[in-house]
Formats: C-alpha cells, structure tokens, sequence
C-alpha cells in the first residue's frame, strides 16, 4: 500500500521534478520505505513506497520493457500470481516479482478493460506515451482513494488532497454544497469533495485523461439479482458451503505477502470470523490486535479474550480513553480530509499506530460483512418499518422497534410515543427510493440549524436527494426495501465514511495496510444474488454467515447482538487535551471569521455540554460535526503551508 500522485500538462511543457517531490512528500506517511519520481514529456508520475510484496524488485514508478508505459500503484492485486503465471504463457517477460509488473502486462493486452480482471483494492495511474493518455483506476468498492483536478492546462492526481494542494497553483476553497452532504450522508457523493474543483474518482470507475480531455466511466457496478421468493430448507447448508468456500479463498489470497500479516479483532463476529480463517492458513502464531476503553458502554473487551483464547492468538489491545481520543482528533481531521459526525476514527488511529510500532505493515479486517449479508440495524428497522407499514394501527408491531439500537440507552428510555414518530412508516411518495434511510437522513440534516445564515443561503437544500437519485441503477426500483437499504449503504457510506474516514485514512496515517475478505468482488456478487431470508432471517442478522461458520468462532459471539463500533463522543471534547485548540476555534470571534456556522448556536450548544445536559445523538453529532469542520478549515484553509511544512519533516 502506497501514495500516488501525478501531473499531467496537457500543453506538453515540462514536469518540475521539484512539483512532484513536493506533493509526494505530503504523502510520506502512506510509503515511508521509499520514493520513486519519472517526469516525460509532459508527464510526471512520484510514488511513495510501503513494501509489501517483492520488497527489493517492487521500486516505482516502474515501466514495461521498452518504456512505452509507466505506473504508479497504490494497492494490492490479489491475484496476481495467477494472473502472472497467464501472461507468461502468453510470452510476457518478467523483471520483478511485483503485483504492479503484472498490471502494466496485462494493460499491455486488454488495455483500459484490464481492471476487470483484477481482484484487488487499489488506486493507480498508467502513463501511456504511444497514445499520450493517462488512464487511472479505483478498485470497485472504493478501498483505496484516487483525488483529482484541472487548474488551468495542468491535470493534478494524488491519493490524498494534500498532495494537490502542494501545488501552488491550485486554490483552497471549502465546498459548502459538499458540507452540506456530510451533514447529511456523513459522507461526500462523489465527486465532490469537500473542495472546490477537487474531485474524487468514484468506487468502481476509471478514467482517461488526454488532448480530448478527460473522460470518466464506471467498469463495474453494484446489483441484485432477484432471487426466488422462497428457500428450501435443506438448500440453506449449499448455500453456506457456497459462502465459506469464497470466503476461505478471498482470505487465503488476502494472506499473499513477503511481510508478517496481523489481523484486527475486535471481539465481534465479523473479525472473528476473518481471524478464524486466517489461522487456517497461518502456520506462525497470529498476532491480533484491538481497542478497549475505560467506558463500559463501549468496551468489547470481554468478548475480544474470548475470542483469543478459542483462537489462540497473540494478542495485543491499545486502552484508550477520552483524553486521547481529543489530543489525537486534530491528527485525525488532517488525514480523513472532511468533517466527521463521530469520533470513531480517533481510537483506530491510535489502532494503527501501535500495529506499525509493534512491527507490522498488513492486518486483515471484517470491514463489508454488515453490508453484503445483512448485519446492520438499519436493516431490521427498515424490516419492521415496512411491516408496520401493512397495519398502521396495530398497537403490536411498533414494539418491535425496542428490538433495535439496544446498546443505545438514551432512544431506549424514550416512551413508545417518541420511537414511533423517530422510525415513522409515512415517507412522501417522492421520498420512497430512500425509504429506508430517511430517519437517519433526517436526524443528521437537523444539524444544519448550527449552520450560519449565509450558508445555508448557498446551499442547495436538497430535500429530494436528486444527485443520489441520478445515480441510481435503473433495476433500483425492482429491489425490495431491504435490498434498497443494502445498496445505499455500499455505495455511499461505505466507500464514504467506513473505510475512507475510519479505514484507509486511519491505518495509513501509519503505513498499515488493511485487508478485506468480505469485500473480494466475488463474495460481494455471490451476495447479491442471495434471498433476503438468507441474510436476516426474520431479525437475526446475517444468518448464513452464522450458519456457514458454526465451530470455527465461540458459540457466544456467533449469538451476541450486533453492536457496532463506537468510541466516546462529544464529551472526550470536555478533555484537557482539547481545551487549547477549542478555545481558539470555538470562540465566537473565529467561528464569525470563518462564516461556517452560526456562532449563538455554537456557544449554546457548548454551554449545553458543559452543564451536563447534552445526552442525545443529535448534540453528540453536533458538537464532534461543528469541532471537525472548523479543525478542517483551520488546517487546510487558513494554515495549510505551516502544517504542510510541518507534517513533511
């Protein structure tokens, strides 16, 4: 796993290989092992290296034979070995023995369609001097990050924001429409970023770049199969053995490294699983790792030694506590580069730092179980919704609601009264395609009243979610709800937020790569065609995935409720680690300079928390959403050459 970054002047003047050690540089901390740069014609391509596979061969930028092409790859190709041992029977040579050599020969033979035969997550730009066209590519469900943007004649690409934002010439502005999204999605929808003119290549596609201009296009796309209503009993176990097979060799390819692979366990069932599988194919002891924290609402702890010992790891766990989670967050806001709602990324930060101090590069991760096999909350919501739905008077079936968001207390005391209004059934015709993720939409888009006057001005408001709407597949309106939800989820908040913001960008703050099972392409399709009762049977979720793994986890995390990842919130922010920098960017003088939000609102909702009397989701996502977007602009608006110049040393 690595940084790219790249220029392209479409007027043919020549690349300052000073304008590449620059951006590269702003990525240091993806590829500390080593940086490569290659400037032609117009055309400069800079690398920063973690090595992972071929660790002497693997140098980039790296050309094929006759330096007709060159590349820089962020990423890894699962099955490259296969896909080596077929372009050697068709004479391609060999100099390396890297996943990256086997990119460019196989570019070679089907070139921009090569990605479909990748399985893998990655980021990568091919220079192609014969036809002077530049091609990139993301992996389909987006674990890897690809930015880019036009300022004047000049194409400029990086993996992260900051690495364009070295270039002089390209203008830091915020994106309040894109802001407007986060406080709705919690995520960007590509490809908009949180920047004016900065873009982001969307999961899934790729992209050509030369004297026609540039030409965006998807290769794959998520979709449902339409299953038969009905599932014989005894056709459930083909199922499953179906299930495991994929996910025993989407981990064994995962396994593919010439450093020692680790895992995250977190003591749910998803990790556990992926820890399980791993040991199957992992003769050394395993190293596990995972967070705990002091607040019992949120530590898994208990589970995570029970995991351990049923599989016999070696073990390792970070203890983190709210002061830590405040004195890392303006770390955390530089790396995930927009606002966050949540603090959850701040512990997986500290995460990877103890993985990479205690010696390790590559961990395999859980990440994509809940959305292909029916593992979230908003899944069975969305199931009782609708089955509420058919009886709107029945007294019955909105007590179904207590089922859901148990580790949540604060909804759980709340009377019948207040979850029937939260989770209503009655969604406006217009609305329906999002039926599903309207009250979740709808609570985050409260947040919006801290907005200042003139942003919400600016904004859109788009109450009718068009630019979601736009992008949906025409087969969208022929999934059932559930599916509907599971689409929504992967396509936006997954790529968005779960492994961009608590993923990619946390692990490689300190050079660690994750690896994700769930997410091989072939499981993800293999999901897709499954019935729903498959996935959540009635309201136990992912039901195959249980039933697939049965002996190979403890019986009781197979049987524990789902209860995602979460950390302290809004209160860590009453931490003395946080008082300095929240007295500067908190106070009403500079949350007037900065025009972002409204600062009455902003103080009350401080006084609020102060006094104790802040408990809900709405203030915790409130405070964390208002604190992120003012560190965002603190660091990328107002100081970004200091902080450059200090996170380059």
């Amino acid at each position: 796993m690595c940084g790219i970054a790249g220029l392209f002047n479409l007027d043919g003047a020549a690349v300052a290989p000073e304008s590449l050690r620059g951006m590269i540089r702003m990525l240091s901390h993806r590829g500390p092992d080593d940086t490569g740069l290659h400037a032609e014609n117009g055309v400069g391509l800079a690398h920063a290296r973690l090595s992972v596979i071929d660790l002497a061969g693997g140098h980039q930028p790296m050309s094929n034979e006759d330096g007709s092409l060159w590349i820089t790859f962020n990423g890894e190709i699962f099955n490259y070995l296969e896909l080596r041992e077929e372009l050697l029977a068709r004479g391609h040579k060999f100099v390396t023995r890297s996943d990256t050599e086997v990119i460019l020969h196989l570019y070679e033979e089907k070139r921009e369609d090569c990605v479909q035969y990748l399985n893998g997550q990655w980021a990568f730009a091919i220079w192609d001097n014969q036809r002077r066209r530049l091609f990139l590519s993301r992996d389909r469900l987006g674990v890897r990050p690809l930015f880019y943007t036009q300022a004047n004649k000049t194409f400029i690409f990086g993996s992260e924001i900051k690495a364009i934002f070295a270039n002089p010439g390209v203008t830091r502005a915020l994106d309040v429409n894109a802001l407007d999204e986060v406080f709705t999605y919690w995520c960007t929808i590509p490809p908009s970023t949180l920047f004016r003119n900065i873009c982001e290549l969307p999961p899934g596609h790729s992209m050509t770049v030369d004297a026609d201009g540039l030409a965006v296009r998807p290769y794959w796309e998520h979709q449902f199969e339409k299953p038969s209503a009905f599932v014989d009993p005894s056709q459930e176990q083909a199922y499953a053995d179906q299930l495991l097979d994929l996910l025993v060799d989407a981990t064994q390819i995962r396994l593919r490294s010439d450093v020692p692979v680790g895992a995250y366990l977190s003591g749910g069932l998803d990790s556990t699983v992926t820890t399980a599988l791993v040991k199957r194919f992992t003769n050394a002891k395993l190293r596990t790792f995972s967070i705990s924290f002091d607040d019992a609402e949120f530590d898994e702890s208990s589970f995570q030694k029970e995991a351990v010992r049923f599989l016999d790891t070696e073990h390792q766990d970070i203890r983190c506590t709210k002061n830590q989670i405040a004195e890392v967050f303006p770390n955390v806001i530089w790396h995930t580069e927009k606002p966050v709602l949540r603090t959850a990324p701040a512990p997986l930060y500290l995460l990877s730092r103890m993985v990479r101090q205690s010696g390790y590069k590559v961990v395999v991760t859980g990440e994509g179980a809940d959305e292909m096999l029916g593992g979230y909350d908003i899944f069975k919501e969305t199931k009782i919704r609708r089955f509420w739905e058919s009886q709107p008077d029945s007294r019955m079936r909105p007590l179904l609601l207590r089922r859901l968001y148990p580790y949540l207390q604060n909804i759980q005391k709340q009377p019948d009264a207040y979850r029937k209004a939260f989770f209503h059934i009655h969604v406006d015709g217009h609305l329906e395609p999002f039926f599903s993720h309207i009250p979740r939409w709808q609570l985050t888009a409260s947040l919006k009243t801290l907005f200042s006057d003139s942003v919400r001005a600016e904004i859109d408001g788009d109450t009718g979610h068009s630019k979601i709407r736009s992008r949906l597949p025409k087969s969208y309106a022929s999934w059932d709800s559930f599916r509907q939800a599971q689409y929504l989820e992967t396509q936006y908040l997954l790529p968005g937020y779960i492994l961009s913001s608590q993923g990619d960008r946390m692990a490689m703050a300190h050079a660690v790569e994750g690896r994700f099972p769930f997410l091989d392409h072939r499981v993800v399709e293999f999901a897709s065609k499954l019935p729903v009762s498959l996935k959540m049977k009635v309201l136990n979720e992912k039901y195959l995935l249980k039933r697939c793994t049965a002996g190979l986890i403890p019986p009781s995390i197979a049987k524990r409720h789902k209860q995602p990842y979460r950390a302290p919130e809004a209160c860590s922010f009453l931490q003395p680690a946080a008082r300095e920098y929240l007295e500067a960017l908190l106070s009403p003088e500079q949350i007037r300079r900065d025009g972002i939000f409204d600062a009455p609102a902003v103080a009350m909702l401080q006084a609020k928390f102060r006094k104790g009397a802040a408990i809900g989701i709405k203030d915790n996502m409130g405070l964390v959403g208002v604190i992120s977007t003012q560190l965002l602009v603190h660091q990328f608006i107002n100081h970004f050459e200091g902080r450059m110049a200090s996170d380059g040393d």
